[in-house]
């Protein structure tokens, strides 16, 4: 996976139209199941993922 594929939380965030600590709420009480990776001590949202996950929640007529 390159570093193009990964967002950082600020533009995970973005995409979503959250702030990075509402992000960072759903990540740790898996409230969203928001999918993650950590790099190291780096949290970064696989785009391909993200966009996949907020696709099937906006079909699926879920609430993101």
């Amino acid at each position: 996976m390159t570093q193009a594929e990964l967002m950082t939380p600020a533009q995970a965030a973005s995409l979503l139209g959250v702030t990075t600590k509402t992000l960072a709420t759903w990540r740790c009480t898996g409230r969203h199941s928001v999918p993650y990776i950590k790099v190291g001590s780096r949290v970064r949202y696989p785009r391909k993922q993200l966009n996949d996950w907020l696709s099937a929640r906006l079909n699926g007529g879920q609430q993101a």
